[in-house]
């Protein structure tokens, strides 16, 4: 017997074209779990280091040769006496 168009109606044509939309989403999703399950990304943004502090830098320029021993002491005494809350004093020095 010969079916015109094999049989399949308007309504086949729909549900066939419904089943391919529904494989093809089934296929990219399944292809986009798979790539998250392989590439792993870090948890977060990385975090900046942090600032060194006045005496941490004092020290490495002391270490440096930038400042003698006496200007490192006099620097060292002002930072300890006006502690870590206070600005910087403006000297000009860098």
């Amino acid at each position: 017997m010969f079916w015109y168009d094999h049989g399949m109606g308007g309504w086949g044509w729909v549900v066939m074209s419904f089943g391919m939309l529904l494989l093809t989403a089934l296929a990219v999703a399944g292809v986009v779990v798979l790539l998250r399950s392989v590439v792993r990304y870090p948890p977060g943004p990385a975090q900046p280091p942090a600032a060194p502090s006045a005496k941490q830098v004092l020290a490495e320029r002391f270490a440096r040769g930038e400042i003698d021993e006496e200007e490192y002491e006099q620097r060292l005494t002002v930072l300890r006496a006006h502690g870590p809350t206070q600005g910087r004093s403006g000297s000009g020095e860098t």
